[in-house]
């Protein structure tokens, strides 16, 4: 915009009026506080809307006169201002609820764009002002230079934790997330790990919030979340707005108009797939999505033990700091690991009440709406957080008796694993692993009966357990992975999941049986067909007194390695099926005899060979059984099961080697960020409806389309993922 328009007249359009505001706010005049500026400014239309040309000039022009009048910083104090207003407000006062929203879309929109286009101390520059005597005296601020990033903060959080979502204060509620959103979004111009020198002022300012703060604020996005009400009909208004494919046109990559100074997107979001998922929601998907942002963020403190204080990063001191790292607190993640149920009060060990600073929520509702938005990545994570860091929703999942309510949309989106990102895909088998570490989750999960998996196209599965399905697609995840992926972190994840699972299974289905089998074909075939590229395959023939021989060959290749431990895992998982559950388990039996060929040639591996002679020994009782029968012609499938059960009641593991079980655990790593925090922002960027400049973001890399504002997946962009460990 150029210079300021001329006064309008009174009776002139809204337009006229808008555009002399907006030419006012970020012209080169300075006005106070108090100033009519603000109310005419705020008490603009929402239905009002500039072109893209207009708000890029605008923009640009506020980001030069800014220094001079401090706008952007008495905006923000009028934002939280009208926030606290509506606070005060009787319920439904349409004008103030306008007001605010104004407040925050101005506020929104002027924020990003000085996020994306300066850098570091230029940055906070711009939340610094100077207020005059009069000022002063009018807000109770201090004389002199003013830095209001703590108290827009905290005015914002306020109003999220304090105030009740109706169809009223829906788009209120939707800015001040998305104003969040935008106040964090300092990590898409920064690197993974946040250091002490990151600039990072609202991310700063919130990790120094109070629980009194933090705890309703957490409260509020989760109820968010799982009540997910719609766009209310009655801002259907601001479709009037917009002209053409405003959709297409907010996506197209480094658009002015993601930053057009109005809200039809949302609407349009919503009403053009309302035929559609009607689990949609703007207001509770961007709610997770902050929520996601504020607890996965860590910043590093480097701190020198001589003196007790923060290090700076350079000479001598950069590597004392390096030596004593640690993690600043996060108050919002420590909200989220102390959340409990709104159901139950929870009593200590001493019988004393728990502290009332815990955030408490309908742990039944929470967790039916994971059940229905787990299709969406954002819900994976949140699932994955509380299962991970929440002791008391991690149990009420594992004494839920409809465990499927959880599981079945996880397994299917595991089916159709080259349909998800590898993200996806690590953050699903990451959750069933800690879940596999119950004990009595691998029970229940044998005793829920399935009566059909539509979905399940290779093989009809009826009256399958729960048990057996997860066996199935983990297998299945593990083909997959071997043919596409080959990432060595799934294949683990899988295993290690199957081997918690192992000594629980019970009445395993003949189908799942005999992909347990074939899993150890696959394995060999490939681990043979690696000794052979490497003219090492002589290996396997070694004799079992030359233990030390196969550990000290130091040219076998690391992938060779690799797959001689999954090759043992699965002999360890078929181990513990057989000593700890084979009379319940006949089919598992039924596929070892049937495949019994395949453990031949491993017999007498140094690394396998006392996992195969526990498996010859079923196999050698079971066939001895069997030529006890006196049965002349072809052995039918009904048969030879009609002996292996009749014969497993006298089993008692005569001649088995009882091995240690194996027992799997998964702890994050020491700087879980380095995955989270790329994958939530590239979640934030493709979901929120709040369009970035791709141009700008150094996060992590794009390759943006017409269509698509972020393509490829989280794996192509060399981010670290979660990894398990294993005890013993």
């Amino acid at each position: 915009m150029g210079a300021v328009a001329s006064t309008p007249r009174g009776d002139a359009p809204p337009k006229e009026h808008g555009d002399y505001l907006l030419g006012v706010l970020v012209g080169e005049k300075s006005f106070d506080l108090s100033s009519r500026l603000w109310q005419r400014l705020l008490g603009l239309p929402l239905t009002l809307h500039w072109s893209e040309s207009s708000v890029k000039q605008a923009c640009e022009s506020f980001a030069q006169n800014n220094r001079y009048t401090g706008h952007f910083g008495k905006l923000l104090i009028h934002l939280v201002w009208s926030l606290q207003e509506v606070l005060a407000a009787a319920p439904g006062a349409k004008e103030v609820i306008a007001k605010a929203v104004n407040a925050a879309r101005f506020s929104r929109v002027l924020l990003k764009y000085f996020i994306e286009h300066l850098k570091g101390d230029k940055l906070i520059d711009y939340f610094s002002f100077y207020l005059s005597d009069k000022e002063v005296e009018a807000t109770g601020f201090a004389k002199g230079e003013q830095n209001i990033v703590d108290f827009v903060l905290h005015g914002l959080l306020a109003f999220i934790g304090n105030s009740d979502i109706n169809p009223t204060t829906y788009l209120l509620h939707l800015e001040v997330v998305n104003m969040l959103l935008v106040m964090m979004s300092t990590q898409l111009h920064a690197s993974v790990s946040s250091g002490p020198k990151d600039v990072h002022p609202f991310l700063d300012a919130a990790m120094m919030q109070e629980s009194v703060l933090v705890g309703p604020c957490i409260r509020k996005l989760l109820l968010s979340y799982i009540t997910r009400l719609p766009i209310p009909s009655e801002a259907a208004f601001y479709m009037s707005a917009s002209k053409g494919n405003q959709r297409g046109v907010l996506r197209r990559v480094g658009s002015a108009a993601a930053s057009v100074l109005l809200l039809p997107y949302y609407t349009y979001n919503y009403l053009v797939s309302s035929s559609g998922d009607m689990t949609k929601s703007p207001l509770a998907e961007n709610s997770l999505l902050l929520l996601l942002v504020l607890v996965h963020f860590r910043k590093s403190v480097f701190t020198d033990e001589r003196t007790g204080k923060n290090a700076e990063m350079n000479g001598e001191d950069a590597a004392i700091a390096l030596e004593n790292l640690s993690i600043h607190s996060n108050p919002f993640c420590q909200a989220l690991e102390i959340l409990r149920d709104t159901e139950f009060d929870l009593v200590d060990v001493e019988g004393n009440a728990q502290g009332s600073s815990c955030v408490r929520v309908p742990f039944a509702a929470l967790y039916d709406t994971l059940g229905l938005c787990l299709v969406d990545e954002c819900s994976i994570l949140l699932l994955y957080s509380l299962v991970h860091g929440n002791s008391a929703f991690l149990e009420y999942v594992l004494v839920r008796t409809d465990l499927d309510t959880l599981l079945m949309p996880m397994l299917e989106m595991l089916y159709n694993a080259s349909r998800k990102t590898p993200n996806q895909i690590y953050m699903l088998l990451i959750i069933l692993l800690i879940l596999s570490q119950d004990s009595s989750f691998n029970a229940s999960v044998h005793k829920l009966a399935l009566p059909s998996v539509s979905w399940y196209k290779e093989q009809l599965l009826t009256r399958v357990s729960l048990g057996s399905l997860i066996v199935v697609i983990l297998i299945r995840t593990v083909k997959y992975n071997l043919t596409k992926l080959r990432d060595v972190y799934l294949h683990t994840n899988c295993l290690a999941t199957l081997a918690n699972m192992a000594p629980h299974v019970h009445r395993l289905n003949a189908y799942a049986a005999q992909r347990l089998v074939s899993l150890f074909d696959m394995l060999a075939r490939k681990y043979n067909k690696l000794a052979d590229a490497n003219g090492i395959a002589k290996v396997s023939s070694l004799k079992a007194n030359q233990v030390d021989t196969i550990e000290t060959v130091t040219e076998m290749p690391a992938e060779l390695h690799i797959y001689m431990d999954f090759l043992r895992i699965v002999l360890e998982i078929i181990n513990a099926i057989l000593t700890y559950a084979l009379p319940r388990n006949p089919e598992v039996v039924y596929a070892l005899l049937h495949r019994q060929e395949l453990f031949e040639p491993f017999q007498d591996h140094p690394r396998f060979y006392e996992l195969i002679e526990n498996i010859r020994t079923v196999l050698n009782f079971f066939n001895a059984r069997m030529d006890d029968q006196l049965n002349d012609g072809e052995w039918s499938v009904e048969e030879v099961l009609q002996v292996i059960i009749a014969n497993a009641r006298s089993w008692r593991g005569e001649g088995m080697k009882i091995f240690t079980q194996l027992r799997f655990t998964y702890e994050e790593e020491l700087h879980p960020e380095e995955f989270f925090t790329p994958y939530i922002w590239q979640l934030v960027v493709s979901h929120s409806g709040i369009n970035s400049d791709l141009r700008t973001i150094t996060l992590f890399s794009v390759q943006p389309t017409e269509h698509d504002p972020i393509a490829g997946d989280g794996n192509d962009k060399g981010y670290e993922v979660p990894s398990t460990h294993m005890e013993f």
